[in-house]
């Protein structure tokens, strides 16, 4: 039993780093700040809590396990908070270069 829990740890730590791997290289690679918003937040964080269950299987009867289980939820509560506000920083922006923001005085219709 111990080997098949070894084994699965493993797994997850590997699987994991493999797309935390991948949301760094699309973090790289993509073009703008939307695309690689979505690729630092999705991958990333579901890399990161496949490493943190690997670690707790491997680390069972541990007390620093509860320190990995408040990791855990605490970036699965602060990582949708943190792309919506950067998401909308960036649309913001983009929509101010191309100079689809208007003042409230040009348009008393518009909404900021």
């Amino acid at each position: 039993m111990n080997t098949f829990l070894d084994v699965l740890a493993a797994i997850c730590i590997l699987t994991g780093s493999l797309l935390a791997l991948t949301a760094a290289i699309g973090i790289v690679r993509f073009p703008d700040t939307l695309s690689r918003m979505h690729a630092a937040t999705k991958p990333q964080v579901v890399g990161l809590v496949l490493v943190l269950v690997g670690a707790v299987i491997r680390l069972h009867g541990n007390v620093d396990i509860w320190m990995l289980v408040l990791i855990g939820l605490f970036t699965l509560l602060t990582a949708p908070v943190i792309a919506h506000s950067v998401g909308r920083v960036a649309y913001r922006e983009q929509r101010g270069r191309d100079g689809l923001m208007m003042n409230h005085d040009e348009d008393p219709g518009t909404f900021r």
